[in-house]
């Protein structure tokens, strides 16, 4: 069976779908990522995830293809990558004593038909000094995170608390995303 054709550059998907074992290939989606203002954070994911599937999965009929989005949101304002030192200590800053919600949408394309799911999960963050924000963004680590932070790294350290998959907020449910490939006949 050809591998799986992850439409996606994240080096945090490579290495949960790694951990289980799943053949694999990269091939980055150059899909549009533009959206509708004051669209749904799960409707954002989902969208996202299934324009990425589908823009790889024209170039590779006979494969699978899993393409994938993350959003950060609080009270339904999604929070993207920040591009600037201000941005990020701002989105931290918002996230600080708060908790906000992280979606992944998550689309597989099998035989030409998209089938698209997400999942949430509740983050409640420690209140941040000004201090402890600005430490961590000097590591660099929130310029390529959706709301400015990766809990796999540094930044678990702002974590309190966590409600649903530690996964989603990782950036792929991969249990759910295993099940799904097992359910179309994906070899697992």
């Amino acid at each position: 069976m050809n591998p799986l054709i992850l439409a996606s550059g994240s080096p945090r998907r490579s290495e949960l779908l790694k951990q289980m074992d799943v053949s694999f290939q990269v091939h980055k989606s150059g899909a549009d990522e533009s959206l509708p203002p004051n669209i749904r954070p799960q409707d954002a994911v989902t969208e996202l995830s299934s324009r990425k599937a589908l823009e790889v999965a024209s170039q590779y009929p006979n494969h699978f293809v899993l393409g994938a989005d993350t959003v950060v949101s609080i009270q339904n304002e999604i929070l993207g990558k920040p591009e600037t030192e201000e941005e990020a200590f701002t989105m931290l800053k918002k996230l600080s004593d708060t908790t906000h919600q992280v979606f992944t949408g998550v689309t597989l394309v099998v035989n030409g038909q998209a089938h698209s799911f997400y999942e949430g999960t509740d983050v409640t963050f420690w209140t941040l000094s000004d201090e402890e924000i600005k430490q961590y963004i000097k590591t660099g680590e929130p310029f390529d995170k959706a709301g400015g932070y990766g809990i796999q790294g540094k930044g678990a350290y702002f974590v309190k608390e966590i409600k649903g998959d530690f996964y989603t907020v990782m950036g792929l449910p991969i249990a759910k995303t295993i099940r799904q490939l097992k359910q179309f006949g994906f070899p697992v």
